[in-house]
């Protein structure tokens, strides 16, 4: 295995290093900034520099770069060596725009893509229902063709971020008489008008970022639909491709097995620092053994994407792999806490050294839910064992299927 970029790219990693360098942190009045606006401006600068959405044409907002993985990928080892802003993390930037790119129209493009990786606006993702999760498909809400709107009733769950959202990019049945796959539209929806209510859903750790959406006659305009009429499931199978993505990236694992080892050099174990406890460091072992594995399967995709082959079920494997890491790092984060471990998140009485346990407290609690976004993780092993392995569907499934 060569992990080499060549000399072209390695200067090229030069000068994005100098780039960062002498860009981040800002200086001067601009360090005064608040940081929301400190990031903007440094975004700006990646922007016009094209090491930021190079995928997105100058007239969208974007760098308008040729495609090339392999800078991309420096591009974000570069920045996260540095802490320096990368690309606004959000359904939006990282779902509904490269969707967009590939999807939709021209119009649509203009309309959404730059508002929306410059965060004045906000989208949530309007997939799952009541009773289709897993099997998405056979979702509900129904869509009807009055004139120039599309007119929707239904409702979904598990809306991640609708409460603050001004558009949703929704799933909607608008062909009744078709198949379950062949009947679905993809349609975007203003947030704020009349017909839609958004009720929060309270979760285990106080937060409520979840919510449950009902559609009571909302409506859309007839063009606000993205690909063609029926064809929504391919369509958001683009979606799901980049959430899948966003989410198996093995930055994050590394990153969190960074931040693992430094709470086990502050933590004590027996009066000493856990980090010289053979059992923990035999987990850290473990872990670290998992995220290289991860590493190198992310390099296998990467090389994938570079000799512009598909990826196949790599992608699959790639989220199932980060969410077990971070169930693992989870698991010996709350060890590592004890007593503290045992609190709730964002528990507003606690003490400073408590609460900077909080973050891994509520990260624990982040790793149960995430093993559901982007397709459940047993749904995956069950397309990763039939189509990757060869392996013969379960037979309870195909019971299940058939009523």
């Amino acid at each position: 295995m060569d992990l080499n970029y060549g000399s072209e790219m390695e200067g090229f990693r030069d000068e994005v290093k100098a780039f960062v360098q002498g860009n981040w942190p800002l200086s001067g009045e601009e360090a005064d900034l608040p940081m929301d606006k400190q990031a903007a401006t440094f975004r700006a600068r990646a922007i016009a520099h094209g090491y930021l959405y190079r995928n997105i044409p100058q007239r969208y907002g974007g760098s308008e770069q040729e495609p090339d993985v392999l800078k991309a990928q420096i591009i974000r080892e570069e920045f996260g060596r540095k802490w320096a802003p990368q690309e606004a993390r959000g359904i939006g930037t990282m779902m509904l725009v490269p969707t967009l790119l590939e999807r939709g129209e021209e119009w649509q493009k203009d309309k959404f893509v730059r508002t929306t990786i410059t965060g004045e606006v906000a989208w949530c993702q309007g997939y799952s229902e009541p009773g289709s999760g897993s099997d998405l498909a056979s979702l509900k809400t129904r869509g009807e063709l009055q004139g120039d709107e599309w007119v929707i009733n239904g409702q979904k769950i598990w809306t991640s971020g609708a409460h603050l959202a001004d558009y949703m990019f929704c799933l909607v049945r608008t062909e009744p008489d078709a198949s379950k796959h062949a009947g679905i539209s993809y349609l975007l929806i203003d947030m704020k008008q009349p017909g839609i209510e958004v009720r929060p859903l309270r979760m285990m750790t106080g937060s409520a970022d979840f919510n449950e959406v009902f559609l009571n006659d909302a409506r859309t305009p007839a063009d606000w639909i993205v690909g063609k009429r029926g064809e929504g499931w391919l369509v958001s199978r683009t979606t799901l491709k980049h959430e899948r993505n966003s989410i198996g990236a093995a930055q994050q694992t590394r990153a969190g097995l960074k931040g693992l080892v430094d709470l086990a050099k502050k933590s004590k174990v027996a009066g000493r620092p856990a980090l010289e406890d053979s059992t923990i460091r035999q987990r850290l072992a473990e872990i670290e053994g998992y995220v290289k594995a991860h590493q190198y399967s992310g390099y296998r995709q990467l090389t994938k994407d570079a000799k512009g082959e598909e990826a196949g079920l790599i992608a699959l494997m790639m989220k199932l792999f980060s969410t077990e890491i971070g169930h693992k790092s989870s698991a010996l984060s709350l060890d590592l806490l004890g007593e503290e471990g045992l609190l709730s998140a964002g528990n507003a009485e606690l003490g400073v050294q408590a609460k900077d346990s909080q973050g891994w407290i509520a990260r624990y609690m982040y790793t149960l839910g995430i093993a559901v976004a982007g397709g459940t993780a047993n749904i995956q092993r069950n397309v990763i064992a039939e189509r990757g392995l060869g392996l013969p569907r379960d037979a309870a499934a195909n019971r299940s299927s058939s009523k």
